[in-house]
């Protein structure tokens, strides 16, 4: 499956425009022949814009949700964005998963806050594994901080994920996160990753890019560089089944001398 990876930072605090940046990605992406469109995290409003995370969060079925799935029909492409979700009076960091067809086929909510501008925010989610079945691929989603806990990417290896989408907001100066851990996490688990950054200054964040997608070899099929880009790659089903059966790290696990890791 082609998979097109949005580098960009969008228009923080404003959905409109973030939507409109979303909307001709897509297009570009469904030229390309791509089936799915992946986004950062916080994209649909911006990521270090405060108080208005909360002015801006909405629901997993809400209005914003309606805008992604309109584009993802219009375009013929699956969507992942990252966006603040609000349940009642909490509000979580969330990635969103439309079909082509305009389905809410997911919806993760970040586990492991990073900083206290993130724990000031949002409220971390519960549930570590969550999948979905997407062009005969099983698709994983974690969000930045998640990824860089090898718990959490061994838990959807166990799992069968094949395609881990990672919405990002990577910033300077742990960018070796991108260069170095994200592929390694790929190798060890025999998946592909698709880790998809902000960039440039916002609030008092700076943004590295660098987004890739790296596969189950531990090699990245793509990679930006510091600017917004959209990048594309092919999840290759074959290759993957073909690296499960060479590499037997999961074969080989002991999981009962691993107890004292909880």
């Amino acid at each position: 499956m082609r998979t097109a990876l949005l580098q960009s930072s969008g228009r923080p605090g404003s959905v409109a425009e973030n939507l409109k940046v979303l909307d001709e990605a897509a297009g570009r992406a469904a030229v390309a022949g791509a089936g799915l469109l992946v986004a950062p995290e916080m994209f649909l409003t911006g990521y270090a814009i405060g108080d208005d995370i909360a002015r801006l969060a909405g629901h997993a079925d809400g209005e914003g949700a309606d805008a992604v799935a309109e584009t993802a029909t219009r375009h013929g492409l699956a969507i992942a964005y990252g966006y603040p979700e609000r349940s009642g009076e909490t509000v979580f960091n969330s990635v969103q998963l439309i079909s082509a067809d305009g389905t809410r086929l997911a919806n993760y909510r970040k586990t492991h806050l990073f900083g206290c501008f993130e724990r000031d925010h949002f409220t971390p989610g519960e549930q570590p594994v969550v999948q979905a079945e997407l062009n005969g691929l099983r698709v994983g989603f974690l969000i930045c901080y998640d990824v860089e806990f090898p718990e959490n990417v061994r838990a959807h290896a166990v799992a069968g994920t094949d395609l881990l989408l990672v919405p990002t907001a990577q910033m300077h100066p742990f960018q070796f996160v991108a260069e170095s851990v994200v592929p390694v996490r790929a190798f060890e688990n025999q998946m592909y990753v698709a880790y998809v950054n902000r960039v440039g200054g916002e609030g008092e964040f700076e943004f590295v890019g660098l987004s890739t997608l790296a596969g189950p070899d531990g090699i990245a099929r793509t990679r930006a560089g510091r600017g917004e880009e959209l990048l594309l790659a092919d999840v290759d089903p074959a290759f993957l089944a073909a690296s499960r059966e060479a590499n037997p790290y999961l074969r080989d696990r002991r999981p009962g001398l691993y107890g004292s890791l909880v």
